[in-house]
């Protein structure tokens, strides 16, 4: 028998929470770990398709990249969307687990599966920890290519990679060797990226100003949209649980989908 205990400590043993950043809500959110589990779920966020879901298709388990709650609660109610989707969860016991940036700076998580796709070697934490950490600890990763390359063909291959990417970027005519990558929201950390001699920075999203700064610099920027960059990996998440439980029936939502589409009225 698996139990959401079980879960719990295999999940915290592939992204230990220690990585979590301090402003974040992660471990088991929702849920009883002496409870088992037979069906589980992953996905990046609990939209109300994906609470439904896990609901109709009698999940007892799910992960979810994004945190729900994500702010401490005052009280549960379903008149606003956190509360109706914690009630629905809650009243058909499907506990609720987000590694979150966990997941984003563990040793298989997204980042550094991002920067396998790109084939960067010699990985480190682009903002360490600690000064002196010589461990995975710290936000995003930056790395080494083992052969210079153009802008063009690193935004082919996370294109080509990564089904749902929706590409834009700064463009450098600069040789891309070294590479910085920051999933999700990551143009906050464009100035580490600089001030770490990068090349080019991949990332989900980030904001005008960001990408203003990055042609000032001549560093690259590709944003490959939010929901491209990190949705991937709860899709590995759930092929790596299923082949380490071999009883539990694992899936990633099938009913997610990007909320930003694109528009073409011309």
């Amino acid at each position: 028998m698996t139990t959401v205990g079980d879960l719990v400590q295999w999940l915290s043993a592939i992204a230990p929470l220690s990585l979590s950043e301090a402003w974040d809500n992660t471990g088991l959110l929702v849920g009883d770990p002496a409870l088992e589990v037979k069906r589980v779920m992953t996905c990046l966020t609990l939209t109300d398709p994906c609470v439904r879901e896990a609901v109709e298709e009698r999940a007892d388990f799910v992960v979810t990249h994004h945190p729900l709650p994500f702010r401490p609660l005052s009280r549960l109610v379903t008149e606003d969307w956190t509360g109706r989707r914690l009630w629905m969860l809650v009243t058909h016991s499907i506990a609720v687990y987000s590694p979150h940036t966990a997941w984003d700076s563990a040793a298989r998580g997204i980042n550094a599966q991002l920067a396998a796709l790109l084939g960067a070697e010699e990985l480190r934490p682009l903002v360490p920890r600690n000064a002196d950490e010589l461990s995975e600890l710290g936000a995003g990763r930056i790395g080494t290519l083992p052969q210079p390359v153009d802008f063009s063909t690193i935004a082919r291959r996370l294109t080509d990679a990564l089904p749902h990417a929706r590409p834009r970027g700064v463009v450098t005519k600069r040789q891309i060797r070294q590479v910085a990558i920051a999933c999700g929201s990551g143009g906050s950390l464009l100035d580490a990226a600089i001030a770490a001699h990068a090349d080019m920075m991949v990332t989900g999203e980030a904001t005008y100003h960001a990408c203003l700064e990055a042609e000032a610099a001549g560093v690259g920027l590709l944003m490959v949209g939010h929901y491209a960059s990190e949705r991937f990996a709860m899709e590995n998440l759930a092929s790596w649980m299923r082949e380490h439980f071999a009883g539990l029936t694992v899936w990633a939502a099938r009913s997610e989908a990007d909320p930003v589409q694109e528009l073409r009225y011309r």
